[in-house]
């Protein structure tokens, strides 16, 4: 196991639970991560029950492959969740009979490892791939794309207010040279916005949106979700956890189209029976004990459904 690689498995037992594992059925992580939940997974389902776990981070599949390799019903596939109906048809499964767990965002390891490139606070070139095989990075994103694209991405994907000023600093200073390492990135936002009085560094938000660019994060929930209720044997589980508002949002809409009676509003309604029912209306928070132990888990939520139809 290396050493280095640091993760915290966020609700752990909340999202587990959810699931209501039981041995002999098909269960898939599409977001293996450091295996915390796969673990627990497959400590539930075990002997007769199956797992595939899905990851595109090479240094994460090393990790979790060496964490549960005494699991001989375990499967990890290096692969987008995207792409989870064809992956899931090589291995001939057509239904996901027990459920699905699904943990949105970067992991732990990936924001502090100061060479992916993540992390505003640590010097390092512009990077954060999740997928290290991809041609495509935030260095692409900073010097490539026009002002209005720039715009347009930290206004829908990091909601900053001073998208305008920012875009426009970062075109300004890559006509001289290009925009090469997290510093100066930060450091271009930090000179393009007022200083104004926040727990939040300035270029929290201009970061969070280009990581959701380069990774296509939140088309991918899009497409992910849909497939899974495809996929999704009836009285299986989907248990979700995103980790902000642009993620959860996504989730809260798809979950209220699939478990709504009825879509139309037509004074006589034509809309099939819902594909869902909501196992939470709300969504459920990490408790405090775990915010203590891993301040970040306090942006978690938790939504969770089963297929009916």
């Amino acid at each position: 196991m290396t050493d280095d690689f640091k993760h915290h498995t966020v609700m752990l037992n909340e999202a587990v639970d959810a699931l209501e594992c039981r041995d002999g059925k098909i269960y898939v992580d599409c977001t293996l991560g450091g295996g915390g939940h796969s673990e627990l997974i497959l400590k539930r389902i075990s002997p007769n029950g199956k797992l595939i776990a899905f990851d595109i981070d090479d240094e994460a599949i090393r990790h979790a492959g060496e964490r549960l390799k005494n699991y001989s019903n375990l499967t990890i596939i290096k692969s987008s969740y995207t792409n989870i109906k064809t992956e899931l048809k090589k291995l001939g499964i057509d239904k996901i009979t027990g459920g699905v767990i699904i943990d949105l965002g970067a992991s732990y390891h990936q924001l502090t490892k100061a060479e992916r490139g993540f992390s505003f606070s640590k010097e390092a070139p512009l990077d954060m791939r999740f997928d290290m095989d991809s041609d495509f990075s935030a260095y692409d994103v900073i010097n490539k794309y026009s002002e209005d694209e720039l715009v347009r991405i930290f206004s829908e994907y990091g909601e900053e207010r001073f998208s305008k000023r920012i875009a426009k600093k970062i075109v300004e200073t890559r006509k001289i040279k290009p925009v090469g390492t997290t510093k100066e990135l930060a450091d271009i936002v930090i000179k393009a916005t007022p200083h104004i009085k926040s727990n939040i560094h300035p270029a929290t938000r201009v970061f969070q949106a280009v990581r959701i660019e380069v990774n296509n994060e939140l088309k991918n929930v899009n497409i992910v979700l849909n497939d899974i209720l495809d996929l999704l044997d009836i009285g299986g589980i989907i248990s979700v956890i995103s980790f902000h508002s642009l993620e959860d949002r996504i989730v809260k809409r798809i979950f209220k189209y699939e478990s709504a009676r009825c879509r139309c509003n037509d004074m006589i309604c034509k809309c099939p029976p819902p594909r869902i029912e909501l196992v939470n209306k709300k969504p459920i928070m990490a408790s405090e004990e775990e915010i203590k132990e891993n301040p970040p888990s306090r942006s978690a939520k938790l939504r969770i459904a089963k297929k009916i139809r």
